[in-house]
């Protein structure tokens, strides 16, 4: 575990102390059951996000991938009857070709991924809309086919699947990232791109990977969104939920300028933002003020991974100059 993660936990454990002192239900099992539903919602996404950022990519069309990705899986069971492991099927592979696009557009054109995704979250919510004739499109599948609905609302033993689901990527993720020679490729591109192709790397494959990978997991993530809302209206479903993700992942250390992060990171800073938006809920203050935590977060989480790297970069300069001059006052140990 990197000092920042300890430090993100030690955060993580006084913000979770203060919030329940302020509010003591913020430890009531149904507000302790929502607020865990919610980490495993929002993390799955985040995840997907620190996935490019690490790249030093991003990824802006996150929410408006939920949003069209949702009312297909809906409207593929709802209008069509396909069943509903095949409608999954069909929501991850359409999930997996925007991930392939996205990263060749930017390896093979040479397109700035700011503006690749941008136009995504543009695209995307655009088609959505199109789609439902700018309609809801909703379901009750609690009855009508309940295994869907026990698999991603379900629970056991009292714990979210959304939770399971979270912890099974979380880890999946953190062994990609931090055990694999992938993982290695990964931060090594994000590191510097130039270096890392005169090395052998074969940035371009791992480049699209990456936003295919993310783009997977914003899948995953749609469809849990879609049966947990049991509705979606495209034109505010997943609404900046990729700069939640942004904030989830800069406060985990992944820096803006890639080659860095970690996945215990992301998570405790999917726990944190929670954490935050449940005190804003619980103190009665307007659910709008939502984006301006996040805002904040993110600001602070910026300044602290610049500052913190310039520390760095001074303490590594004055470490070299001090071998210098000690190498340059010994003696050289030439006798006549």
């Amino acid at each position: 575990m990197q000092k920042k993660d300890i430090g993100l936990g030690l955060l993580v454990i006084t913000v979770g102390a203060v919030v329940a002192l302020v509010n003591p239900r913020f430890l009531s099992p149904i507000n302790l059951a929502n607020t865990a539903n919610l980490i495993g919602l929002f993390g799955l996404f985040s995840i997907a996000e620190a996935f490019v950022i690490v790249t030093a990519g991003i990824e802006l069309s996150i929410g408006s991938v939920i949003a069209l990705l949702g009312v297909i899986f809906i409207d593929l069971i709802a209008s069509h009857g396909v069943p509903w492991p095949i409608a999954l099927v069909i929501v991850l592979a359409l999930s997996i070709v925007i991930g392939l696009l996205h990263g060749r557009l930017i390896t093979r054109l040479k397109l700035q991924p700011f503006v690749v995704t941008l136009c995504g979250l543009l695209i995307y919510r655009g088609i959505a809309r199109f789609y439902t004739k700018d309609g809801t499109a909703g379901f009750t599948f609690g009855t009508d086919l309940p295994m869907l609905d026990y698999v991603f609302v379900g629970r056991s033993a009292g714990v979210p699947h959304s939770v399971i689901a979270f912890g099974i990527f979380a880890v999946a993720a953190w062994v990609l990232l931090h055990r694999t020679v992938f993982g290695r490729h990964l931060l090594a591109v994000g590191k510097n791109e130039e270096a890392a192709r005169y090395s052998g790397i074969n940035t371009r494959r791992v480049i699209v990977t990456a936003y295919v990978l993310c783009m997977f997991l914003t899948g995953v993530s749609a469809v849990f969104f879609a049966m947990y809302t049991k509705s979606v209206q495209p034109s505010s479903h997943g609404n900046f939920y990729e700069l939640y993700g942004i904030a989830a992942a800069v406060l985990g250390g992944f820096s803006l300028r890639g080659g860095e992060g970690s996945i215990i990171g992301v998570v405790l800073g999917v726990v944190l933002l929670q954490m935050l938006q449940n005190l804003v809920n619980l103190l009665g203050i307007p659910s709008s003020l939502n984006f301006a935590v996040m805002g904040t977060v993110i600001l602070f989480g910026v300044i602290a991974d610049t500052q913190f790297r310039t520390y760095r970069e001074r303490r590594r300069q004055a470490i070299a100059r001090s071998a210098l001059t000690e190498n340059s006052s010994a003696p050289s140990g030439i006798s006549a």
